[in-house]
């Protein structure tokens, strides 16, 4: 990323306008991320962006000034499961594989150890997104399981899921 500027930063309401395009192509793609490609933009906008309470937040990727990228971070479970966080990444298809990914998954595992989370879970990378995979086991997840044809992959047709964790 030669001389460009990568920051990031918690996300605001007002960023909504800038995640939205970027979720709408993920989820359009229907290689990732199971919500309904047909997702209405108040169920989008309320699923991903932070509620204000139970440790759920969003956060922003920016490259120059520009959103190029977004993340949640929340307890997996409520109550007695809720030390162990959940997240998820979406990156600008356009932004990929400039080591955005990496670098903001970084920040986040470090902000879900800064609020007291002992480990992180994922429930659901699906089986053919090799890229997310790699990265994740690079940075110490383990995959603990897998659910066959639990993902309806837009071309690939039924795929399986993996659960990912790693102690934080």
């Amino acid at each position: 990323m030669d001389e460009q500027t990568l920051a990031f930063r918690r996300a605001s309401p007002a960023d909504w306008a800038t995640i939205r395009p970027i979720f709408r192509a993920v989820v359009a793609a229907g290689e990732t991320y199971p919500y309904p490609p047909d997702i209405s933009e108040t169920d989008a906008e309320a699923l991903w962006m932070e509620d204000g309470h139970n440790r759920r937040f969003t956060y922003v990727a920016e490259l120059d000034g520009i959103v190029v990228g977004t993340a949640y971070l929340k307890p997996n479970l409520i109550g007695l499961g809720d030390h162990v966080a959940n997240a998820g990444w979406m990156i600008d298809p356009l932004a990929i594989g400039r080591g955005i990914g990496r670098r903001f998954a970084s920040y986040v595992l470090n902000e879900a150890r800064s609020l007291g989370f002992a480990g992180m879970q994922f429930n659901a990378v699906v089986a053919t997104n090799k890229r997310s995979i790699s990265l994740w086991e690079s940075m110490g997840f383990d995959i603990v399981g897998t659910v066959p044809d639990a993902f309806r992959h837009a071309t690939e047709g039924p795929t399986a899921i993996h659960i990912m964790y790693r102690d934080l």
